[in-house]
């Protein structure tokens, strides 16, 4: 493995960079650059090269992706309450899919970062004004006045601050045993009491701890490595000057790390094969995924492996195709045909949220569980079918008890929505339909693996 060629972190300001900001003081964008780059980084390259190793074994079946987290992080929820809850249950998901699926899950949270969202348009106009468009805590803020829309440098401070603290915080939950299999029932929220899956859940837990009191009486001792999980982060790698400032090189590795995450992505929007996001991952080190929409054709993302993934490295690709629920069935199948004939080693995952979204007659954006539901359960069809393998999902949820999608166990419905619609950007699935998603996956994958 080298350097490719021509490369370097900065080599992207040559490329056509789609959806960013513009800031009006460009000397207080570079001091804030600076300073950056000065600062410590959030991960390190060996657990970057885990998860990659990890990745590698999903691609072949031996292990399955969980990547869950919020749409857009805000700096106002980097609390203990929301990192905590927000862990739970992407730990209750992991226990489902481990305990269904009988394989290992990688864990990935879409945290500690995701603070840049792309946006259809530049702007936004409420009556006769006409302002920046909101695109993240990173960038500006979401109030509608000119000076919160204005795009602020010193806000890539604050998210590097605040995703320390979210990973310092998720670090030491998990170091200090809040992820023991040896207690699951310790993971529960408040919903578990009275929730219609709280049954199917609790019967899931107590079988685990039987499970794992069973292999400690037969061993006589402890089962020490099941008192702690592995964890990683991802984000969309959106705001490329500050993705280049946590771009660096480490002792006793070649090449170059983006050190602010161990698993970016690049969005649907920003996918173009000559634009600078696609100049800048191909020159990381990390295991890096592409959102794949339904307008991708097989050349393009077979040109698109070629720039990104060169030598085929195991691990080092990932396919996240957000088809919708009515597209999927006509869209994937031509992609996952030219993939399996070109050979290439990938790891394909289902976004089922982002092809789905509308609005609501009360003006509300959200997502009906059903077509997510549908995305889903037709992509482990689909790959079955076409000789692939779906190997995870990556889905935009909470832990907290919010009414942002339709449907699901406890059918919200459009009036549901005003009780507790809290994103700023894109609808999240609440901690109860997360973990539904989780058992439709169980489910859906045995029904694959032994067919009627």
């Amino acid at each position: 493995m080298n350097l490719p060629k021509d490369w370097s972190p900065q080599s992207w300001r040559s490329f056509p960079a789609m959806q960013l900001p513009t800031y009006p003081d460009a000397q207080a964008l570079s001091t804030a650059l600076i300073e950056l780059r000065s600062l410590p980084p959030l991960v390190t390259s060996w657990e970057i090269l885990s998860l990659k190793q990890q990745l590698a074994e999903a691609q072949e079946g031996k292990r399955f992706l969980l990547q869950g987290g919020d749409c857009a992080e805000s700096f106002d929820a980097c609390s203990s309450e929301v990192i905590s809850n927000r862990l739970k249950v992407l730990l209750q998901m992991s226990l489902v899919l481990v305990h269904g699926m009988r394989k290992p899950v990688v864990r990935v949270g879409r945290f500690a970062g995701q603070y840049a969202k792309p946006r259809s348009t530049d702007t936004e106009t409420i009556g006769e004004m006409t302002l920046p468009s909101y695109r993240g805590d990173m960038v500006n803020a979401p109030e509608f006045s000119e000076a919160a829309r204005a795009p602020d440098p010193r806000r890539m401070i604050k998210a590097h601050a605040r995703s320390a603290m979210t990973m310092n915080f998720v670090r030491a939950l998990i170091d200090g045993g809040f992820a023991d299999l040896h207690h699951p029932e310790y993971w529960n929220l408040s919903w578990v009491g009275h929730s219609p899956l709280a049954d199917e859940y609790s019967r899931m837990v107590n079988a685990i701890g039987d499970a794992v009191r069973f292999m400690e009486t037969l061993s006589g001792s402890e089962v020490h490595n099941l008192n702690r999980v592995e964890f990683y982060t991802s984000h969309e790698a959106l705001l490329l000057p500050y993705e280049e400032s946590l771009t660096r090189q480490v002792p006793r590795h070649w090449g170059w790390f983006n050190l602010s995450t161990h698993y970016p992505w690049i969005g649907m929007r920003t996918a173009a094969v000559d634009g600078a996001h696609a100049e800048y991952f191909r020159g990381i080190r990390n295991p890096i995924a592409l959102k794949v929409g339904p307008s991708v054709t097989p050349d393009q993302l077979l040109r698109t492996i070629e720039l990104l993934n060169p030598e085929d490295e195991p691990g080092r690709l990932t396919f996240i195709h957000r088809m919708g629920a009515s597209g999927i069935a006509e869209k994937l199948p031509p992609l996952l045909d030219a993939m399996r004939r070109d050979g290439r080693r990938v790891l394909w995952v289902c976004d089922p949220m982002h092809g789905n979204t509308e609005s609501t007659s009360n003006g509300f954006k959200t997502r009906r569980f059903r077509n997510i539901r549908s995305e889903l359960e037709q992509a482990f069809e689909l790959h079955a079918a076409a000789g692939t393998r779906l190997g995870g999902v990556h889905l935009e949820l909470t832990g907290e008890d919010v009414t942002e999608c339709l449907g699901g166990a406890r059918e919200l419905t459009e009036s549901d929505l005003e009780r507790a619609y809290k994103s700023t950007v894109d609808p999240r699935l609440n901690y109860e339909q997360a973990l539904e998603i989780a058992m439709l996956i169980v489910r859906k994958q045995a029904q694959i693996a032994t067919p009627a």
